[in-house]
């Protein structure tokens, strides 16, 4: 605070001051400037120190040595209620004059003034500095620094995770200023980069002394999906949740839970990184070293899935002891299906060992042991000629593969479908999942395949076909397939034929068309391999031929002898007629079909 001057006035007239001549030599305008020189020189925005001459519950008197004093609020004052006249305070100038001509500071701006430039100060110094915390705000706590706040990120309140953050407030600590942003206002302190540089100190201590497979005791200090960390005194390690326990683990919170003290083994550990790899369950025997010495390949044992994959199952039969149930194993059948048809996680499954070694630490499971192989009776069981029904699995070009019970597959050849119906595919017959009734016609217990026939059910309409449709015989059939090739013509009793193309032509000279009905006459029959070959032409093509023998052998006919001529005798007799040599252009017309 500048003091004023009180030096006195040189060339003063005491004689002219005692005639009550006062200004003397001097005009009023020098003593004017000779008064305001003698008085503080102050700027606007400067901070000073004024001194405390007058106070009451409102406001303040401070005298800074100005030609007026002035007055401030006694609010700016709550931090300090012990203030009294004559104490010394920090005022900040904002107007030396207002338009009352009244001098106008303030206290708190000042502090705030002086409060920004210690803070600059601690930063450029790293300097510790303490402050109040206030209050909790969000991801962090506000802390009074200097008169001015600050935010303390929750991060950085200690090295460790803070999960209670009230616990802080109203708390005095010690800080470091690590981010001020001017434009803003805004200040960053931490707690933590106090203890930062210690604990650097104390891990390279710690680890310098650290040995794999010693065992240390520790804190739990955190709990990730991966693993857990643990506070070894000073330096974390983590125990990844491979390594907690022997058994399979989902999460580490089904083994540890947070502040829990526990033992560790050193697993690893790398002085430049400051990483160390922990280890729980290298404490605890292996489970497999504590496996039944009499468990042996065909015993029984009881367990939970834990791990399901679509080539098989794991199964525990005890804390860490693991076997494969494969695919192949859940089943007797031979059809290829995911392991989750057959059971989840978490089901309480009975299986058979299979194999096991116990070197390796390897076992193989099967559950489809536990009922007999039904093929070990099969011709007890399903012997040839019994009939049953399945269940259509699959669908080939040449057939369909049905499932009479679990294990037991069998085919039924697309010929064996029906008696009558020429089947392109398996699909225009029944669907998959349908249930289909068979009969065992061939067992190959060798592949485990079952010949089966849907036909067999029935009797063989062939052997009455063999009567109705015959040679020459004429039927009415309805053309229900027309290729290149030929027809296909449904006849009476559920039964196809088939007719080339030159024996569809009709009278007027067209052919006959799909879905068109029409007289059909057969000119084969072969019931060994059930066909039937039909003509329409040959209907009206035999009627012409018939007609053109009966006028020739009409006009042909030999004139009634006389009575008076006497019959030649030796007349040669005609070997051959029309009729038998329409017999052999049938026959070479049926080889000629046969043929094709």
């Amino acid at each position: 605070m500048t003091e004023l001057k009180n030096s006195p006035i040189e060339d003063f007239d005491w004689d002219a001051y005692e005639k009550g001549e006062t200004a003397g030599e001097k005009s009023r305008e020098e003593l004017t400037r000779t008064y305001d020189e003698s008085l503080n020189t102050v700027k606007d925005k400067d901070v000073i120190e004024g001194t405390i001459i007058a106070l009451n519950k409102r406001e303040a008197v401070v005298n800074i040595g100005y030609k007026s004093d002035g007055i401030i609020p006694m609010n700016e004052f709550r931090y300090n209620p012990d203030i009294k006249v004559g104490d010394t305070v920090e005022v900040f100038i904002e107007n030396q004059e207002d338009t009352k001509g009244q001098l106008i500071l303030s206290h708190r701006k000042a502090r705030a003034a002086k409060a920004w430039d210690r803070i600059n100060e601690a930063l450029n110094n790293d300097e510790v500095i303490k402050g109040l915390i206030k209050a909790r705000t969000k991801g962090g706590m506000i802390v009074d620094v200097f008169g001015i706040e600050a935010f303390l990120p929750g991060s950085q309140i200690d090295v460790k995770p803070i999960r209670d953050y009230d616990m802080y407030v109203g708390k005095t600590m010690e800080f470091k200023v690590v981010k001020i942003n001017e434009e803003f206002k805004n200040v960053v302190v931490s707690h933590k980069a106090l203890i930062e540089a210690e604990l650097e100190a104390q891990k390279k201590e710690i680890i310098s002394k650290l040995e794999k497979g010693q065992v240390l005791e520790g804190t739990v200090k955190n709990i990730t999906s991966y693993g857990v960390f643990i506070d070894l005194g000073g330096v974390d390690g983590l125990v990844h949740i491979t390594d907690l326990s022997w058994g399979r683990v989902s999460h580490p919170s089904e083994v540890v839970e947070l502040d829990q003290k526990l033992n560790v083994v050193i697993l690893d550990f790398d002085n430049e990184k400051k990483r160390i790899a922990l280890g729980i369950k290298q404490l605890m025997p292996h489970p497999w070293d504590a496996l039944d010495p009499n468990l042996k390949v065909g015993d029984k044992v009881k367990g939970r899935v834990v791990v399901m994959a679509d080539y098989g199952a794991f199964l525990e039969i005890a804390p860490g002891v693991e076997g494969l149930i494969h695919v192949s194993e859940m089943s007797w059948s031979q059809h290829l299906r995911s392991a989750q048809e057959f059971m989840k996680v978490g089901d309480e499954v009975e299986a058979v060992v299979l194999t096991l070694d116990r070197e390796d630490r390897k076992m193989s499971l099967g559950i489809k042991q536990l009922k007999n192989d039904p093929w070990q009776d099969i011709e007890v069981k399903y012997p040839i000629g019994s009939r049953h029904t399945a269940k259509v699995r699959n669908f080939t070009n040449f057939g369909i593969f049905v499932e009479i019970e679990e294990g037991v597959d069998g085919l039924i050849h697309i010929s064996d479908l029906s008696w009558t119906k020429k089947v392109k595919h398996p699909g225009e017959f029944t669907q998959i999942g349908a249930d289909i009734d068979v009969e065992v016609l061939a067992i190959d217990k060798d592949n485990r395949r079952l010949s089966l026939g849907h036909k067999q059910l029935e009797e063989n309409p062939w052997d009455e076909f063999e009567s109705i449709y015959t040679v020459g015989s004429v039927h009415e059939g309805t053309i229900v397939d027309l290729f290149d090739k030929g027809a296909v013509i449904k006849l009476p009793k559920d039964v196809e034929g088939f007719a080339t193309p030159k024996h569809l032509v009709k009278q007027d000279g067209t052919t006959a068309k799909n879905g068109e009905t029409l007289e059909f006459k057969v000119i084969e029959f072969n019931k060994d391999q059930k066909r039937i070959i039909l003509s329409h032409s040959r209907i009206f093509e035999d009627e012409a031929r018939a007609e053109k023998a009966k006028e020739r052998r009409a006009a042909r006919a030999p004139r009634a002898p006389k009575e008076e001529e006497a019959p030649l005798l030796n007349q040669p007799q005609k070997t051959a007629t029309l009729g038998d040599l329409q017999a052999l252009a049938d026959l070479k017309e049926k080889l000629t079909n046969n043929e094709k």
